[in-house]
């Protein structure tokens, strides 16, 4: 269906038109019509599908015909939209700037990471439109900034996210302080039971939109998997990078600290890439995917904060250099990629620990990914990288800060975890330092020489392992409470092992 059909305003079309946007995709042409009717909407499609579209195009229209000019912080806004993310909140600002350049209407964006002056400031002069992130928006609301009182609109977007961050109470929250006449626009990747509720609380006989079936992949990305261990995963990634090629890809990671490091990795190559994550402000977040999207750094780097709702054209490959446990958000990354009809590649490492989550994806998709066997000799790991490694398992088992990174995987147990007798080398001892005596707050060691200490930094304190131990006349171990007698021979003290 072409965009004239749909009974769109002239400045808009001509917006349209001078973006070369003609013809409306399927979520396009089935929620535009209805909305432009003042109807409430659900629409349940895959990313990628031009969803801001959507919402913002009978939202402009429904603002222009009103013909209801701005009278300042009295007014108050008259569209209120709900991102889950800052870079998503200016994307669809981006739209309405965008589709609405032909028109007489004010915009601003409300999101955290920057100085609220700047926000509070446009409020207060007045505005049509607010795009906003739900924290700041509720700290505006609690200073009094923000006034929602004349909402016409009401637009919810990758509600599904929402929830999976957390701000469904701020939500719900915020949907108070809004009238009770109302047009609510929801949209959203996938339909959880939350949502379906905090719908039916919210709307009145809303038209549903199914585009494509629940988490369903797009059919034109060309997915793979590499089978590799973790340690080999930089070589890999920079191999690829350079010999498919990778003219613009972005990268998946567990973790924060696992982005910086792949950064570092593809550095020392000679690769251009920058991270994208919670730590980084929100200045240095949008700085690199300008960089991304000019075509300065071929290789962004990020953690599912950026999964949904970044739109960048001509991306040709998404990178799952960590194998998310959420069958739902590798959909949802790979969407990257493929977007607007165009063909895309989906490369997804995958090591030991990781082949049940392999598995759950590909029960959602409903087929095997093809196992790719090209691989790159590899060279020795150093130590750096070994101390590297090790320091991301112990981010992974921190508690997570980053409400938009992933979770990770409750089954997957990295080494470090296992158990002492996996890897004895590890397990701590200690010796006397005269005669044979031998103490272990573990199985008993037979190794030679002094045991290393904290002040040496060789190794782990060895905690005393005659507990309620006495010191006897003799100068041997007597047992005490605590303690058991574990060896005795003649011309050796008792050893003692502790419980």
């Amino acid at each position: 269906m072409q965009f004239a059909d749909l009974r769109l305003a002239e400045p808009i079309l001509r917006a349209l038109v001078s973006e070369k946007y003609l013809t409306a995709t399927p979520v396009q042409a089935q929620a535009i019509p209805p909305a432009l009717e003042g109807k409430d909407v659900i629409a349940c499609a895959q990313t990628g599908t031009g969803k801001t579209a959507a919402f913002a195009l009978p939202t402009l229209q429904r603002l222009t015909g009103a013909n209801r000019p701005v009278t300042g912080a009295v007014k108050g806004a008259r569209c209120l939209v709900l991102a889950p993310t800052r870079e998503l909140a200016t994307q669809i600002a981006d739209g309405f700037r965008t589709y609405g350049k032909n028109l007489q209407i004010k915009l601003t964006t409300v999101f955290g990471g920057v100085g609220q002056n700047p926000q509070v400031d446009a409020l207060r002069r007045g505005v049509d439109i607010v795009v906003a992130t739900p924290g700041r928006l509720m700290d505006l609301m609690n200073q009094g900034h923000v006034d929602l009182r004349n909402i016409e609109v009401f637009v919810l977007d990758e509600a599904d996210r929402m929830l999976d961050m957390g701000f469904i109470n701020d939500i719900r929250k915020i949907v108070t302080k809004l009238p009770k006449e109302k047009q609510v626009l929801l949209f959203s990747a996938t339909m959880p039971t939350e949502i379906r509720r905090l719908a039916d609380s919210l709307m009145k006989a809303p038209v549903t939109v199914q585009i494509a079936p629940v988490s369903s992949t797009v059919e034109l990305i060309d997915q793979s998997v590499y089978m590799v261990d973790k340690r080999n995963k930089p070589q890999l990634l920079a191999h690829l990078v350079n010999d498919l090629p990778m003219s613009r890809a972005i990268v998946f990671t567990r973790t924060k600290h696992g982005a910086d490091r792949v950064v570092r990795h593809l550095h020392k190559v000679g690769i251009k890439a920058e991270a994208i994550h919670g730590n980084k402000t929100q200045n240095a977040r949008q700085r690199a995917l300008d960089g991304f999207k000019r075509g300065k750094t071929p290789v962004l780097v990020a953690t599912d904060i950026a999964s949904r709702g970044i739109d960048v054209d001509d991306v040709t490959h998404v990178v799952n250099y960590d194998l998310t446990h959420e069958p739902e958000t590798y959909v949802h990354r790979i969407g990257r990629t493929g977007r607007a009809g165009a063909t895309g590649h989906a490369v997804s490492f995958c090591d030991g620990e990781e082949r049940s989550n392999l598995r759950a994806i590909e029960r959602l998709i409903r087929k095997q990914i093809p196992v790719k066997t090209n691989h790159p000799t590899y060279v020795a790991v150093s130590s750096q990288e070994r101390d590297e490694d090790r320091d991301e398992r112990s981010d992974r088992r921190a508690p997570r800060q980053d409400r938009g990174g992933d979770r990770r995987a409750p089954h997957a147990k990295p080494w470090s975890d296992r158990p002492a007798s996996a890897h004895p080398q590890e397990r701590p001892h200690v010796r006397a330092q005269s005669g044979r005596q031998h103490m272990s707050h573990g199985p008993v060691s037979h190794a030679h020489g002094p045991a290393p200490t904290r002040a040496t930094g060789g190794g782990p304190v060895a905690r005393p392992a005659q507990v309620g131990a006495k010191p006897a006349a003799s100068g041997k171990l007597r047992p005490g409470r605590g303690a058991v007698a574990h060896r005795k021979g003649p011309g050796r003290p008792n050893v003692q092992r502790s419980r």
